[in-house]
């Protein structure tokens, strides 16, 4: 029994700083694939609150605006609170708030309870990401690029499959269905439950490595070269939050429009690209750790602009087939961004989760509330052409400071030694 234990020891302080903590990455990302797909529901039922509320595409957009605002605003605060006052168990609380908007969402007559109940959904949103993304990096061993692609991966995955289970669930059967989805919220409360205990024992390791591991700016960056190289960044998340908020709300409206599919095929199609969201997710991570963050936001951001240009004149078949391409290539950007930032600001690894987290959404919600407005005065396939020029915005990667993150991605970790 001893030798058993030898071979699978309880993580400990020293293993933490020394290994990749696989259980608890892989119960984040199940518990951020929980958290994804019911905030995913929010933009999938949009057809049907279109129809039983008679909503326009710009009240579409505000209830976009809300959730993301909600979530975004508070996120950066959240994370600057919890770097210094770590709070393990926020996580299974944020989920709470989750659980009671989406009761109050499947419920909801008007579009004032609309709007309050997705921005419970937002605030639960804004207290998981910070402390989550922050869980992820000390449970990294260092390979801080797989640790946070894995986290991602599982909420992109969740925002790709709750189209899905809206096209199989909600739309045949009415709003009323969503509360289903209530049961994934108190599943996800039970893992946060679980992982908060474990990162209560840890937190005086994340605490030690703070004080005396994490200086406030990277060595060998001025605080004015890294202060201009988090505008940058930020902009690149502007430009990749606002073409996606023209796929999340109003890619199964064009399709409809242009092509008259019907609601679920749409929705289908839409599950395609937000599942290709979560491959480029995984990839991301890992080929930053091995080749540098800075390598993969270059092709992120700027690759994917041939193929944003190419959709709106695409029929069917390769409408679908571009977004696959345009899914992958761009989602893989986030994981690098999120990463190369908290390197560049060591120090405050949950305030810069929380503004990047913050931003993402923020962008989101900013973007679908005036594509919406302009999709009202014009059109939804003219919103298509427009965003299909956002990703150029790329070519600012070519301002950032060429720091090599190789060597802080490369496992020298692992596993734990077996000193015996």
């Amino acid at each position: 029994m001893s030798n058993t234990l030898a071979k699978n020891p309880v993580p400990t302080t020293k293993d933490i700083a020394q290994t990749t903590v696989f259980p608890i990455l892989v119960a984040i990302s199940i518990s951020h694939l929980l958290n994804d797909t019911m905030q995913s529901l929010i933009p999938s039922t949009y057809p049907i609150l279109k129809n039983s509320l008679h909503l326009d595409f710009g009240q579409l957009g505000l209830v976009t605006f809300c959730f993301q605002l909600t979530a975004s605003l508070l996120q950066p605060f959240v994370g600057l609170y919890t770097d210094k006052k770590p709070q393990p168990y926020s996580l299974a609380i944020g989920m709470c708030f989750t659980l009671v908007g989406l009761v109050l969402l499947s419920r909801a007559s008007n579009f004032s309870l609309v709007l309050v109940s997705v921005a419970l959904v937002g605030v639960g949103s804004s207290i998981f990401h910070p402390e989550a993304s922050r869980l992820a990096y000390l449970a990294s061993g260092g390979r801080r690029g797989m640790a946070q692609s894995l986290f991602q991966v599982g909420g992109n995955a969740g925002s790709s499959l709750g189209p899905l289970l809206a096209a199989q669930i909600i739309a045949p059967y009415g709003q009323s269905r969503i509360i289903w989805f209530s049961l994934a919220a108190l599943l996800a409360i039970a893992v946060l439950v679980r992982t908060g205990g474990w990162y209560s024992h840890n937190i005086a390791l994340r605490k030690k490595k703070q004080s005396v591991a994490a200086p406030d700016i990277h060595p060998s960056l001025s605080r004015k070269k890294v202060a201009f190289a988090l505008v940058i960044l930020l902009v690149l998340i502007f430009s990749k939050y606002f073409y996606m908020a023209s796929m999340t709300s109003y890619y199964t409206f064009f399709l409809m429009d242009k092509f008259h599919v019907s609601v679920q095929s749409s929705q289908m199609y839409l599950f395609i690209f937000l599942f290709s969201v979560a491959a480029g997710t995984l990839i991301g991570g890992p080929i930053g750790d091995r080749f540098g963050r800075k390598y993969v936001i270059w092709f992120s951001i700027l690759g994917v602009a041939p193929f944003t240009l190419l959709l709106p004149y695409a029929n069917l078949f390769w409408t679908s087939i571009l977004t696959v391409f345009i899914g992958v290539i761009l989602a893989s950007a986030f994981s690098a961004i999120l990463v190369y930032a908290q390197e560049l600001v060591p120090g405050k690894v949950g305030m810069i989760a929380g503004l990047f987290f913050g931003l993402a959404f923020g962008m989101g919600g900013i973007g679908a509330a005036v594509l919406g407005k302009l999709a009202d005065h014009t059109s939804i396939s003219y919103v298509f052409h427009l965003c299909a020029f956002l990703p150029l915005l790329g070519l600012l990667t070519g301002f950032l400071p060429s720091v090599d993150h190789r060597s802080q991605g490369r496992p020298k970790v692992g596993r734990p030694k077996d000193n015996n």
